[in-house]
């Protein structure tokens, strides 16, 4: 799953994050969970990492803000209220960590992903291109 929403990296390495953040709650320095969920006998349709950050776009700079780093269900499972569940069950992380604020975001031609955000009320905050240099 962590593959379909992030296949610019190894399948070892997403399983060197999956294992560091199940087993010490972590990402990095800062808090974090994954939430999954199963249908029948252990068949994994849906996902969503979430995490502290100390800041994100946009957001309280004086607060941590809880950031959806992934948020993905099978396509054939979509509409049947997994991704809500999992959406509920971050939220109630978030603030059991003090949150005030969840921030997200996605690829800007992903429509879906989009629509799914802005149901749970996200709103758009900024749409820009990000740039790096090798020094």
């Amino acid at each position: 799953m962590c593959a379909l929403l992030w296949p610019e990296t190894s399948i070892e390495e997403h399983r060197e994050e999956i294992g560091r953040v199940l087993t010490s709650g972590m990402y990095g320095t800062l808090p974090a969970m994954i939430l999954i969920s199963y249908w029948e006998e252990r068949t994994l349709n849906g996902l969503l990492q979430v995490g502290l950050r100390s800041h994100a776009d946009v957001c309280d700079p004086a607060q941590p803000v809880a950031f959806v780093e992934g948020w993905f269900v099978y396509e054939q499972f979509r509409g049947q209220g997994i991704g809500k569940a999992l959406m509920r069950a971050a939220e109630s992380w978030a603030r059991n960590h003090g949150c005030e604020e969840m921030a997200s975001d996605t690829w800007i031609d992903h429509e879906s992903s989009k629509n799914a955000h802005e149901a749970f009320g996200f709103e758009i905050v900024d749409r820009c291109i990000n740039f790096r240099k090798e020094l």
